[in-house]
Order: C-alpha cells, then sequence, then structure tokens
C-alpha cells in the first residue's frame, strides 16, 4: 500500500498494490498499521455507501462539528470521482485552500480526509458506488456544509450537467460560514 501526503500533507491519498493472476486480483484496501505508520492512528467506527446513478452528481461539501466532527477515507467501488477536501481550519496554512484527486474503481485508490475539512466529490461516470468509512458516527445535529461552488474547486462537470442537491446549492459559502475549526485546536493526527 502506497501513502502520498497531497499539497495539504493531513490529506492521503492511499494507493493499494492490486495482486492478480488468470482468476482474477486481491488487493488490501484497509491497513490499520499502514495508515500509522503515516501517522494516523485514530479509528475508523462506521462504514457508509453511496451510490448516484447520473454522471456529474455532486455531493458536496459536507462536514459534522465537534463533538462529532468525522476523518473520512473515501473511494469509489464502481465508476470513477473526483473527491475533494476543503481546509476549513481557521488560521490554517492552507486555510481555504483544497485537494481534488480523481479516484477510479479501477484502481482502488482512495482519499483520507481529516477532520477540520469539507468533503464532497462528482461522479465521472454514471452508476458511482463510494464506500467511506468514518471516525464518528452520523449526526444529522452536527452535520455541516459549505456551498458546493463556492472555494475555486475545478469541478470537472459544469453547468447544465452538474447534479446537486437544493441542500448543498444553500449551504453558506466559507467567508459566511461560522468558526467551527481552529488550526492547532483541532485533533491534528500530525
Amino acid at each position: 500500500m502506497k501513502i502520498t501526503p497531497q499539497s495539504i500533507p493531513e490529506v492521503l491519498l492511499i494507493e493499494p498494490v492490486r495482486r492478480g493472476d488468470d482468476r482474477g486480483w486481491f488487493s488490501e484496501i484497509f491497513r490499520k498499521q499502514a495508515l500509522a505508520e503515516a501517522g494516523f492512528t485514530r479509528e475508523f467506527i462506521q462504514e457508509n455507501h453511496a451510490f448516484s446513478g447520473a454522471r456529474g452528481t455532486t455531493r458536496a461539501l459536507h462536514f459534522q462539528i465537534p463533538p462529532s466532527a468525522q476523518d473520512k477515507l473515501v473511494g469509489p467501488i464502481r465508476g470513477v470521482i473526483v473527491d475533494v477536501a476543503v481546509d476549513i481550519r481557521h488560521g490554517s496554512p492552507t486555510f481555504g485552500k483544497h485537494v481534488a484527486v480523481e479516484l477510479d474503481a479501477a484502481t482502488g485508490a482512495q482519499l483520507l480526509v481529516p477532520k477540520g475539512f469539507a468533503h464532497g466529490y462528482q461522479t465521472l461516470t454514471d452508476d458511482c458506488e463510494v464506500l467511506y468509512k468514518v471516525s464518528a458516527y452520523y449526526d444529522p445535529t452536527t452535520e455541516r456544509g459549505l456551498r458546493w461552488n463556492d472555494v475555486g474547486i475545478d469541478w470537472p462537470i459544469t453547468g447544465e450537467d452538474v447534479i446537486v442537491h437544493p441542500r448543498d446549492a444553500a449551504w453558506p459559502t466559507l467567508a459566511e460560514a461560522e468558526v467551527y475549526f481552529r488550526y492547532g485546536e483541532v485533533n491534528s493526527y500530525l
């Protein structure tokens, strides 16, 4: 398993090794020890499975606030997505910046999005399925978001081809959002 810090070092790209033969292939997609060696030691306690039927479905930008803030380990098991993590830790040298990575089920790559980041993705193919592990249980009372198109993300699919839930279009911008995370106060793993 190859783990690579991204332009915001707390965000990790995880690329499993696939070993195959004439029967197919095998891959480890989660290894707690490998993440610990990369500095991430928190536990994942819930796993979610999302399906999006149409190319251009954009689910963004979501997060939960303390005490239910979540780390997420995200990857498609069918299709291709662009996965995005936005630093919302006030005072961070990368505040408001984002990482965007194309993840393809054919490779098994995943993105680790830590607490203090808003998360979203856009489907680049029809019939996408995405699995993601989280470090805190879903709690609708702590769910928040940022407007999906606010922070300069270069979404590959734009215009009329984008499918966005009305709630995601109505979240506040980063400038309008309350301060929920401060750099140095977030339980960073680095």
